[in-house]
């Protein structure tokens, strides 16, 4: 099996180098916002951010397929890097420190393209998440500070920390009534939001966190990140990977409990 190290550090020298176009613009007060065509925020540093993605995966990675947020997917084959240059656009553009670059190298097998690699940085706030196929997840500062990261061992929806996103998407779907029912059964809930609640996931600080509605992007870094970590990371249908349109994450150990919640319609 592949042991993937080398992409691994390719993927820290992305997101070196995105970090250092996305934080030189966070709170500019002539930070330029267009509204994208789904309604949703984009700014010229995430066009910049994934621009330099790009050209450096071209230097580096010339026969791997490149997917992006703001430009769409250019190239073919076995092999392919996917890419969220800010993660928490939204906040990035009010100065709230919580978005992240995500980076994730997919690659061609059963059941489609899997995610073999994961970094998320998130450098407003000091930190960053990785991970490899077979070789476990890591927060640090870079590969050389790293300290390994595993999920909780918390069994019972009593004692779970449940994160979420925001309760419009729940409502839209009809899932309200079972996303509310779990939140009256777990310890403690917070609205977190986007890539933070899954990096948490893999910690062990937070048990299970969902959203209701994602792009593969938003979830192909985390979901390798969390899997090695020894949690569980599906689709709400229960699908395995980062491929049905939404996700659930969990430490294994609580995942039945929180599909069976938020697939409850009435």
């Amino acid at each position: 099996m592949p042991d993937y190290l080398d992409d691994l550090r390719l993927a820290h020298v992305l997101a070196d180098a995105a970090d250092a176009a996305t934080t030189a613009r966070f709170k500019a007060l002539d930070l330029k916002v267009e509204t994208k065509p789904d309604m949703t925020p984009v700014s010229e540093a995430d066009k910049a951010a994934e621009e330099i993605i790009r050209g450096q995966l071209q230097r580096a990675r010339p026969r791997d397929a490149v997917l992006g947020e703001e430009y769409g997917v250019e190239g073919t084959g076995p092999r392919r890097w996917v890419i969220d240059p800010i993660d928490g656009t939204k906040n990035y553009v009010r100065g709230v420190p919580v978005w992240a670059t995500l980076i994730s190298l997919m690659e061609a097998g059963e059941g489609g393209y899997q995610p073999v690699v994961g970094v998320v940085s998130a450098p407003a706030l000091g930190r960053r998440w990785w991970a490899a196929k077979g070789h476990g997840a890591f927060t640090g500062r870079g590969l050389t500070t790293a300290t390994r990261i595993h999920v909780s061992r918390v069994a019972e929806l009593a004692d779970a920390s449940f994160a979420y996103s925001s309760l419009s998407g729940w409502e839209e779907q009809g899932r309200l009534n079972g996303f509310l029912d779990l939140t009256r059964e777990v310890w403690r809930t917070r609205a977190y939001g986007d890539f933070w609640p899954y990096m948490m996931v893999a910690e062990g600080s937070v048990d299970l966190c969902a959203e209701p509605e994602l792009s593969l992007w938003d979830m192909a870094a985390n979901a390798i990140i969390v899997t090695e970590a020894g949690g569980t990371f599906t689709g709400l249908d229960g699908r395995p990977g980062p491929h049905s349109g939404n996700a659930a994450a969990s430490n294994g150990l609580l995942h039945d409990e929180l599909l069976g919640y938020l697939n409850q319609r009435y």
